[in-house]
């Protein structure tokens, strides 16, 4: 399968009618039956097989729509075309319920792949090690901030001098993070790009990193980079699993990893957000 057409004609076992191509990875395909389907070529020969074990694990808690996947391979991936509407607040407030019940279905533990997921995975276009560990706090330092603090200052992004103060942060991780919480499913890479209102009132999640994390990484990213009705969405949250007092204080700490990734894949702007967040969670001095 060498073409987006073939991919899909291939996964479905549908003859394709047409397409359009919305991007160099992102390509729109019509089939025979009326169905649409999209088909992302991976930059990596494992890129799209993590993607779809995410996709499927995620799916697999009956909790938030995810589009169904038709196929993948070391090359492609071929989902489900999702109709898009506009966000509102009622789709907010179910998909933070929808949400909250993803992360109750859980992971055997920190930093677990999904089943048939590898080891090493992709959060974007960043490699992103998926390996078990027993309490979150360490877990969290050693493979989610500081694998890219250290890229992040290899590449002359971030000073030594700066490094130390998110270093600072990774070391009080155990008082900062709050009360302990099991692993919980996470997308894992959930901003508001990931997240497609749907047409019927209903929201699907695309693109994930998934793995064993703290349910408070996913909500902390949401609101990240702007995401309609957060409000919404934390309030429906709230309803059916309550987040542990001071959650809104512990955001910048959860908002470490994904800041460093795109300090990493994007330059020194992120690099400064992440910095203030390390500095907000762990003043100087303190």
């Amino acid at each position: 399968m060498t073409t987006p057409s073939a991919a899909a004609a291939g996964f479905t076992g549908r003859t394709v009618t047409g397409e359009r191509r919305w991007s160099a990875s992102l390509t729109e395909v019509f089939l025979d039956d009326g169905r649409t389907v999209v088909v992302k070529r991976g930059h990596d020969a494992g890129a799209a097989r993590a993607e779809s074990a995410g996709l499927r694990w995620l799916a697999d808690a009956g909790a938030v729509r995810i589009p169904a996947v038709a196929g993948a391979d070391g090359r492609w991936l071929v989902t489900d075309r999702v109709p898009e509407g506009r966000a509102s607040a009622r789709a907010a407030v179910r998909f933070g319920r929808d949400l909250a019940a993803l992360h109750a279905a859980g992971a055997p533990a920190f930093g677990a792949a999904p089943p048939g997921g590898p080891e090493e995975a992709f959060i974007g276009r960043a490699p992103m090690r998926n390996v078990a560990g027993s309490d979150w706090p360490s877990w969290y330092a050693e493979h989610r901030v500081l694998p890219y603090l250290r890229r992040a200052v290899d590449a002359g992004t971030v000073r030594p001098s700066e490094a130390a103060e998110v270093e600072r942060v990774c070391a009080r991780l155990p008082e900062l993070a709050g009360p302990a919480e099991p692993p919980a499913r996470l997308h894992g890479d959930l901003w508001n790009g990931n997240v497609l209102w749907g047409a019927d009132g209903h929201v699907r999640l695309i693109d994930p990193a998934a793995h064993g994390g703290h349910r408070e990484t996913d909500l902390a990213m949401l609101g990240l980079f702007g995401c309609p009705h957060l409000d919404r969405v934390v309030a429906g949250y709230q309803e059916v699993a309550p987040l542990a007092d001071g959650w809104a204080a512990r955001v910048g700490v959860h908002r470490l990893f994904p800041l460093l990734v795109h300090a990493v894949l994007f330059g020194h702007g992120y690099a400064e957000q992440a910095l203030a967040a390390a500095r907000a969670a762990c003043p100087p001095g303190h």
